[in-house]
């Protein structure tokens, strides 16, 4: 039998078909009621012309819709391609046609950010749910190979455009088993969905709790009172935030206010959790089992501190995750001891399949034996925990968002009296890395910094949009004439 992200769904809508599945506000849908909206869903796009292996954009918040949506896709062997919330429709238009889009499922809210839709659009609050009511409610059952992708999602990378990283079904459903078995996502038990659906990580954390048999439960949008709120109303026991949350949730010195003794497990992505910010989760949530993981789209879990070491390992991600092998390589691909600087690489089931459209870029982020190349570098103790010291790439991580310096650099750089533009992430206390520009200008050009600003919201979604513009006479260069952002990171 092969894996398939819609089993979950399966499975227990005929073996809990009863059930909670998903809460979102009053709204209430049992594993019964997600399987048959899905089958729906999945009839409903074959019947309008959808052939297998077609990519669907999915554009939507959190809400209940989110785990019927990727079951339904997957029960007609349709590929899911999601689509930020605060993109722009330059951005949504490039991955529209990047992917050979087909159809669009969205909030019927977020359509604006949509310049020209596929053939196929289905709205949600907008005629959704007459399309549901009118397909059959046999459950498709279109053959899929578990190694076929389930999902295309678009990541920023350091060249600039955003890359499509093929996403399995064998690799997304080993990945909710095993975060079943680490974190607790089964029957009996409920978890908030805080991050946004449409990432890598918030739709493996959303979606797990569902395909394991327990409840999700959604938060349609962050704020610290809302999300203390929603975990104390949810009886919540698990919920996976980023360190961004974690500082905002300090900020507001209301945790103590709530009553959170249902939680039980916290787990932290996205991006480094500083040590400080850490010892604050851990004395603010006393009795709370804490994760730090590292991970990325492409490479899926790699590491996990489990809370048995969160003092212990100060700083550490932990060690390799279930079924994952990892070695640090230096320059020369060779691999480095305990203690000593390296490419973080790994190798698991939860791998990528590659980048759509882009061989070379695929070659590129693999070893020769199959390793993926992260970009990170770090260190490992000798009892193989590893700590993250520097990026080997410029990715900038802002409230764990990826955001790729070259996108930015090249709309700073077309504003007038623009001459040059180097865009980095300094350290910010709220969100972990600003996105900050400096920017040379022309010969006799003064470009007004709020300007700049105000053009690069007309281009770029909200985490892109440089925070702080700075001008230099010069950006400062090596002998080669590259430019020397570890020394703007300095300033």
């Amino acid at each position: 039998m092969e894996l398939s992200i819609a089993g979950g769904i399966r499975e227990f809508g005929a073996s809990a078909a009863h059930s909670t599945a998903v809460i979102d506000g009053d709204r209430r849908l049992t594993f019964g009621e997600v399987h048959d909206r899905s089958s729906r869903l999945g009839q409903d796009l074959l019947a309008a012309g959808l052939d297998p292996g077609d990519r669907v954009a999915v554009l939507l918040g959190n809400r209940a819709e989110w785990p019927e949506i990727a079951a339904g896709l997957a029960k007609a062997g349709l590929v899911m391609v999601p689509l930020g919330t605060r993109s722009t429709a330059a951005e949504n238009a490039y991955i529209l046609d990047h992917a050979d889009v087909r159809a669009l499922i969205a909030d019927a809210a977020l359509l604006g950010n949509i310049a020209t839709p596929p053939p196929v659009v289905r709205l949600i609050d907008g005629g959704y749910e007459d399309a549901l009511a009118k397909a059959s409610a046999e459950d498709p059952r279109v053959p899929v190979s578990e190694r076929d992708p389930f999902t295309i999602v678009y990541t920023s990378g350091t060249t600039g455009r955003p890359k499509g990283v093929l996403i399995s079904h064998r690799s997304r459903s080993l990945t909710f088993y095993c975060s079943a078995l680490e974190w607790g996502l089964g029957p009996g038990r409920t978890s908030l969905a805080v991050a946004p659906m449409y990432h890598g990580a918030g739709f493996a954390f959303g979606y797990t709790p569902v395909f394991a048999g327990g409840t999700v439960a959604m938060l349609r949008s962050f704020d610290a009172p809302g999300l203390l709120a929603a975990l104390a109303e949810s009886r919540a026991q698990s919920v996976f935030l980023v360190p961004t949350h974690a500082h905002q949730l300090r900020a507001s010195g209301l945790v103590g206010e709530y009553d959170l003794s249902a939680l039980d497990t916290i787990f932290f992505n996205a991006a480094a959790l500083p040590t400080a910010l850490k010892d604050w989760v851990l004395e603010a949530f006393p009795g709370v089992g804490v994760h730090e993981l590292y991970g990325s789209t492409e490479g899926g879990i790699v590491t996990d501190c489990r809370p048995a070491y969160a003092r212990t390992k100060p700083g550490s991600v932990g060690p390799a995750w279930f079924m994952t092998e990892i070695k640090l390589l230096d320059d020369a691909d060779a691999e480095v001891g305990p203690g000593e600087p390296g490419e973080l690489c790994s190798r698991s089931p939860f791998l990528m399949n590659g980048y759509l459209k882009d061989e070379a870029a695929t070659a590129a982020a693999l070893t020769s034996d199959g390793f993926y190349r992260s970009g990170d570098i770090a260190v490992r103790d000798a009892d193989g925990f590893v700590t993250i010291v520097d990026r080997k790439k410029d990715m900038i991580i802002s409230g764990g968002v990826n955001i790729a310096p070259r996108e930015v650099e090249e709309v700073v750089n077309g504003f007038p009296g623009v001459a040059e533009t180097a865009v980095v992430g300094l350290p910010d206390d709220r969100w972990g890395e600003s996105v900050t520009a400096f920017v040379v200008a022309l010969p006799g050009a003064s470009p007004d910094p709020d300007a700049i600003v105000a053009h690069c919201r007309t281009v770029l979604s909200g985490p892109k949009v440089p925070r702080r513009v700075e001008f230099l006479p010069v950006l400062p260069r090596n002998a080669a004439g590259k430019i020397l952002k570890r020394e703007l990171r300095k300033d």
